[in-house]
């Protein structure tokens, strides 16, 4: 009887290849670096964390965030630069600015809350007198432009910073320090606080004369 199974040298052997190279996304993998920075220095400032911390976090090596972004300074830049550029600290514009804006920072300032916001990105990096620098230009560049774009009249650029003050005060006694009477607050009750607060900024109505002291009571 003839064997007619083709014998194993006869047999199609399987084609072996090599794994396709998994495609580097380029784009993802500085995004990826860029969210896990903002998490790290809203939670630990500046100083409290380290380039091998965030490439950790993101999933590369320190040496990719070195690529991407060349120093541990210039993540720092754009990260603030990120978390500042949305109008996440302004609510409402025109007569709804005061209100909304005060409203979303009680929201946002609740003790429940997570929220990653700009203003913890300050509060943790200010001793750093680089980082502190960074910071400023970032705030004046993003949501100290959008106050001064909202208000009008004398003093608007001072108005507008106190208005920026009064938040992020707020949000450190409130939700990093969490001092008794804020962490306590009635939300509606304290939102309508800080929106009377906001009401006297947002107003153009210049002082009137008689409210300055005169200069001798000044010395």
């Amino acid at each position: 009887m003839v064997d007619n199974t083709a014998s194993g040298a006869d047999r199609a052997q399987p084609e072996h290849r090599p794994p396709a190279k998994r495609r580097r996304d380029a784009t993802a993998t500085r995004q990826a670096i860029l969210d896990a920075a903002i998490t790290a220095f809203t939670r630990h400032g500046y100083d409290g964390v380290g380039v091998r911390d965030i490439a950790h976090s993101a999933g590369v090596t320190a040496m990719l965030i070195n690529r991407y972004f060349g120093s541990k300074e210039q993540l720092f830049a754009e990260a603030v630069d990120v978390a500042s550029a949305p109008r996440t600290v302004i609510a409402g514009t025109g007569p709804e600015l005061a209100g909304e804006s005060a409203r979303a920072l009680v929201a946002r300032t609740a003790p429940e809350a997570e929220e990653l916001g700009p203003f913890l990105i300050m509060l943790k990096s200010a001793p750093n007198p680089r980082a502190a620098q960074i910071i400023c230009e970032a705030i004046e560049r993003h949501p100290g432009r959008h106050l001064r774009e909202e208000l009008s009249g004398p003093g608007a650029e001072v108005r507008a910073e106190l208005m920026l003050a009064i938040q992020a005060g707020v949000w450190l006694m409130r939700n990093v320090l969490r001092t008794t009477a804020l962490a306590e607050a009635e939300p509606e009750q304290l939102a309508q606080r800080i929106e009377s607060l906001f009401q006297t900024l947002t107003s153009s109505a210049p002082e009137s004369p008689g409210t300055a002291p005169p200069r001798s009571a000044q010395r």
